[in-house]
């Protein structure tokens, strides 16, 4: 299994925080790059508790499908989300949000267990682990940026 975690620090509260990061329309926006779409499942809003999505995205040049399910929720401290179907064998993305003074502290532990044995392994280690790291910091930055301004109000 492998196991990225990432902090990022963000001056603004841990509710809008949160928020940002269970909103469909904010996920779209951070992976334009990879034309990222829902096909079944919550389109808009914020993902609540039990919501399943369909993605379909453009990965190292092959469009995948991939859902997931809100399994749990703390508003505004925790979530947590997991594959259902995909071409990893699974996945788990845990998001933590704690206050800490002036800003909060977004935490990212995600989680995966790669297919295709050895080849998978070896895949992992030299590309895939770090085109999901990026992938994860994109969406970040994309959180702070939107939580450090007025931005937020776009969404909700």
């Amino acid at each position: 299994m492998t196991i990225i975690q990432i902090n990022t620090n963000i001056y603004s509260s841990p509710e809008i925080c949160f928020d940002l990061s269970r909103s469909v329309e904010l996920h779209k926006i951070s992976t334009i790059h990879t034309n990222e779409s829902v096909v079944a499942g919550k389109a808009t809003g914020l993902f609540e508790k039990g919501d399943t999505v369909k993605w379909r995205a453009k990965h190292f040049g092959i469009y995948q499908h991939l859902e997931m399910k809100i399994t749990e929720m703390d508003f505004p401290v925790y979530f947590e989300d997991c594959m259902l179907k995909g071409i990893f064998k699974s996945i788990t993305h845990k998001h933590y949000f704690k206050r800490n003074a002036d800003h909060t502290i977004m935490t990212d532990e995600f989680m995966y267990k790669v297919p295709f044995g050895i080849a998978g392994e070896i895949f992992d280690g030299l590309f895939l682990k770090k085109y999901m790291t990026a992938l994860l910091e994109k969406r970040n930055e994309t959180i702070k940026q939107f939580a450090e301004s007025e931005r937020w109000k776009e969404l909700f």
